[in-house]
């Protein structure tokens, strides 16, 4: 079976999570937890992104058909994985790391928001969705938690 689209995934995630909104901004399809609408956007947990950006080139979107998924996780989910949180990079540049950026069905730290414990994999699998199905629960739920701080 083929791999999902950037489309498939998305409406995978808003089937999953109750509460979800969608935003294109910056190019990126960017996944939202804001129950009742009560923040102008709501908590990002997830993203997806097809094309490069004047700041973005490290995971080569421009290649025919390669998206990226992105979720936001939590400090200790990020460290489990990948250990310590990277510095945040320069202007254009990408956290310092050995991973491949440009790997397809392969998670890895986000290359630039690493620093903030966002991860992210090019063209996820089947298998590999399910895989993360942890991953997506953790984003999910840290996005919750941040939505109810944040609006009290």
């Amino acid at each position: 079976m083929a791999a999902p689209t950037l489309n498939e995934v998305a409406a995978m995630l808003s089937d999953r999570y109750a509460d979800v909104s969608f935003a294109i901004s910056w190019g990126e399809t960017a996944l939202f937890y804001n129950p009742g609408k009560r923040l102008p956007r709501g908590i990002y947990f997830a993203t997806l992104k097809d094309h490069d950006g004047a700041n973005d080139k490290a995971s080569a979107l421009h290649r025919p058909g390669v998206f990226r998924l992105s979720l936001g996780l939590p400090r200790e989910d990020y460290v489990s994985r990948f250990g310590p949180m990277p510095l945040r990079p320069g202007k254009g540049g990408v956290v310092l790391g050995p991973w491949d950026f440009t790997a397809l069905d392969q998670l890895s730290p986000h290359p630039i928001y690493a620093w903030m414990g966002w991860a992210a994999v090019l063209n996820p699998s089947l298998s590999t969705l399910e895989a993360l199905s942890p991953l997506f629960d953790a984003a999910f739920d840290k996005a919750r938690h941040s939505f109810r701080r944040r609006v009290g």
